[in-house]
This record gives C-alpha cells, structure tokens and sequence, in this order.
C-alpha cells in the first residue's frame, strides 16, 4: 500500500499539485472579483441597476482573462523542449511534468468554452436590466439610449455586443474543431480553425473598448446612497430607510467613468511569447531535411528515416499509417 502511494505520489503528484493550484488560483480570482463588484463603493448604483449579472459577468471574465493568458504557454513547443533538454531541472519528474502540458492546454481551453457561456449568460441578463432597470437619476451609467430599448438593438450597435458575438461564434468553431472525431477524420480543419485564435485574441483585447460598465470616481464627495438635492421623497424615504435614517446630504452628483481595459495586460505577454515561438519555429522549419530511407512495413506502416542539421538529434524516425 505505502509503496503504491510512493508510486502515485512519484508519477502522478506534480500533476495533481498543478491542478489543485490552477483551480485554488481560478477560484480564488472568480470570488475576489464577486465580492469587489457586489461590495465595492465605486459599483453600488450599477449593482443597483444590474445585480448578481454584475458580477457574476465580471467574475467569470477574470477566469476567462486567466485562462486566455495560460492556454498559449504549453503550446510553446520549442521553449518546453529546450527547458526539458536542460541540465538545470533538478529531476525526472520535473520532465514527465512538462509532458503533460498538452493537457493542461485541455484544460485551460475547458475552462474558456465553460465560463464562456457563464459569461455570455449574466451578460444577456444585465442588457436586458439596462434597458428595464434605465436610470433617470445617473444618465450616465445608462448603457440603453431610453428605457425600455430592445435588448437586441443595444447589443448589435454596442462595440462590447457585436465583438462579443464574433468572439462566441469563433469560440464555437475552435471548440467545435477540438473534438476528436474531427481532429482524426481531417487534422487540417483542426489546424486551420485553431489558428483562428489570432483573430479572436485581436477581438477580445477590443472588446472592452466600448465603456459598458461604468464606475464612480467620486465618492468620497458623493458617498453612495447619500441624498440628492434633487431626488424624489419616495426614493429619499427609501434611502433614508436603507442608511438608518442618516442625514448625510451629497455635496456633488455621482460622476462615472468606464473601467480601463485591462485584457492586454493579461494576454499580451504569453501572446508575443507564442508569436515569437512560433516565428523561430518558421526560420527553423526552412532548414533542408534529407530523407536517408524510405521503408514500407505490413499493416500500411511507412518508416521515413530523415536526417536535419542544427538538431540535437540529427537522425530521427517518423512512422506513418
């Protein structure tokens, strides 16, 4: 018993552990951001306004921005390569490690199409708590040009709807490509779809440009929920019931202004990492390989023998079926 534990333990823990830590960080980034939007001072009118869609919408894109800056690493191939080929990994396991990253790769991208579809959802519920919910008070944390505005129409002439359709339908023909009937029937659809992800990281570094959610910059001159000069005695009553009869008057209107995008801050490191692999990659893909042997084997097994200079290796095997 102890010694198959050891067993697992050698073969199996350093995955696990990378696992374990993955979903404690995804877990950890998803409930800090839930509290910070629905507790935040700087949210409470658009919490007012939009609700648990708020953040679980907002929640659920720091998953996606985390997951969109992780999944690009194990692809870099030729950098996992030369890592494993170092002296300086201190054992074996380190290097088995490194052989999983395929499905670590899996996993990140799991991870995207699942908190995609949370993402999408509470934002579809927060379009429609924009045009319903319309705030006369705040005109400028109004996404809806008027109350009541179809919902469809404010996604379709928003830059955050109409970048986030295009993000869904890309997302849907990656995925639907990643399946493995599809990967084994016709790789080359495989491989050409997931090279759309230049494009979709393109659109998604856009997709914040528009200023849909804003927050206030001012509260310490306009504490949230304080009274209005302006405001109606019923909502003034309802206000005073909700502070506990606190008398603390504004001294200024509420002022917002949107978030800065900050998916670039996220991406664009590992995404110029993969560029820059993937371009060494071309330079070394122009080397001349010379074919040695050519064997053919029962069961439509075909041995090519290939020699290529500059590779720790120069001689190596590729079987064909």
């Amino acid at each position: 018993m102890v010694a198959s534990v050891r067993s697992w333990v050698a073969n199996e823990g350093g995955k696990h552990l990378v696992l374990v830590l993955w979903l404690g960080a995804n877990s950890w980034l998803f409930t800090e951001t839930f509290l910070l939007y629905s507790t935040g001072q700087q949210y409470h009118y658009l919490y007012r306004m939009l609700g648990l869609g708020l953040c679980i919408s907002r929640a659920s894109a720091s998953v996606l921005n985390l997951n969109c800056s992780l999944v690009l690493l194990p692809m870099c191939r030729s950098l996992l390569t030369f890592i494993r080929g170092t002296h300086t990994l201190p054992s074996r396991k380190t290097r088995r490690l490194l052989d999983k990253s395929k499905t670590f790769h899996v996993a990140c991208g799991v991870a995207i199409c699942i908190f995609s579809v949370v993402h999408v959802s509470a934002h579809l519920v927060n379009v429609v708590n924009f045009s319903v919910s319309y705030s006369d008070d705040f005109p400028a944390l109004n996404l809806a040009r008027y109350r009541g505005e179809d919902p469809k129409l404010i996604v379709l002439t928003t830059i955050p709807g109409v970048t986030g359709i295009l993000l869904v339908l890309l997302l849907f023909l990656i995925f639907l490509s990643s399946s493995h009937c599809i990967r084994v029937s016709n790789y080359e659809i495989f491989w050409y779809t997931h090279n759309l992800f230049i494009v979709f990281y393109i659109i998604l570094m856009v997709h914040m440009v528009g200023g849909a959610l804003k927050y206030q910059i001012n509260i310490e001159a306009h504490p949230p929920g304080c009274l209005r000069a302006n405001q109606s005695s019923t909502e003034r009553q309802g206000d005073e019931l909700q502070q506990g009869n606190d008398e603390e008057r504004c001294r200024e209107e509420a002022h917002f202004q949107p978030h800065y995008p900050q998916t670039w801050l996220w991406v664009s490191g590992p995404l110029c990492l993969y560029c820059a692999e993937r371009f060494y990659r071309y330079i070394r893909s122009r080397d001349p390989v010379t074919i040695v042997t050519v064997i053919k084997h029962p069961c439509d097994v075909i041995e090519l023998r290939m020699l290529k200079e500059e590779l720790q290796s120069s001689s190596w095997t590729v079987y064909c079926s």
